[in-house]
């Protein structure tokens, strides 16, 4: 059970890399992105369309009817949860980035949010100007040096970066709900977790079913998101090498 809703899990995060995490999609696709590396770009295509074809059959239909089903206040309140579990992550990457006053303010949310906020249901700590961010080891390893390397598409996980794909075990052991005894309410947690990624994400499929290809698509606005989440929303002007390490200038 437990390795089945984690692997729904993964279904969800498939199409959650098409549009960021918080961004629009179709704002970063018509913004002009840096030469992309794709040297696996006909495997790639492959593990793309099993993924889309598996989110159909499976994660996308339970997400619309729990759209349909639940109200806006529901939604958001999951949201909220699910954002607040996440913290951790994003405070123990600041402090790998040397970024102590984020850190330091991401501590007081996750404190207000818990307690005042129920859990992290409700969302106190963003009424009172402790703004949300998010980190994760892709991007504290970006900020190391780590070069990107080549585009891929991850089998359930969908698009990556190669040092992205390289940090998903990291990432994944620091999930809180791993550590969590209790299998039963884990797995529920997880589920619905997927499902509410999933459903967020249901407003940007007409952006790839108008598309003239999809893959490409994906792959922009992902790289595109990516670069404005390492370089916390200001990518430096005029930086056309995203790639350059391996594509040369």
């Amino acid at each position: 059970m437990t390795h089945r809703i984690a692997g729904i899990l993964l279904i969800a995060l498939t199409l959650g890399a098409c549009a960021g995490t918080t961004g629009d999609v179709s704002t970063l696709v018509d913004e002009p992105v840096a030469p992309v590396y794709d040297p696996w770009e006909r495997l790639n295509r492959g593990v793309f369309s099993v993924n889309r074809n598996l989110d159909k059959v499976t994660l996308r239909p339970v997400a619309k009817g729990y759209r349909n089903a639940s109200g806006s206040f529901l939604r958001k309140g999951v949201n909220n949860f699910f954002s607040n579990l996440r913290t951790p992550l994003t405070i123990v990457n600041q402090l790998l980035q040397g970024k102590g006053r984020l850190a330091l303010s991401d501590s007081g949310r996750l404190l207000l949010n818990s307690t005042v906020g129920l859990a992290g249901l409700l969302d106190p700590a963003t009424a009172i100007g402790l703004d949300k961010h998010e980190e994760d080891f892709g991007q504290t390893l970006a900020v190391w040096g780590v070069p990107d390397g080549p585009f891929v598409v991850v089998p359930l996980l969908g698009p990556r970066t190669l040092r992205d794909a390289l940090a998903i075990p990291l990432n994944f052991f620091a999930d809180p709900l791993l550590h969590y005894d209790n299998t039963s309410v884990r797995d529920k947690l997880w589920g619905l977790q997927a499902v509410q990624v999933r459903a967020r994400l249901l407003a940007a499929e007409r952006l790839l079913e108008d598309s003239y290809d999809p893959y490409i698509t994906t792959r922009e606005a992902w790289l595109q998101n990516r670069r404005y989440e390492i370089y916390d929303g200001d990518p430096p002007e005029g930086d056309d090498g995203f790639f350059d390490e391996f594509i040369g200038e």
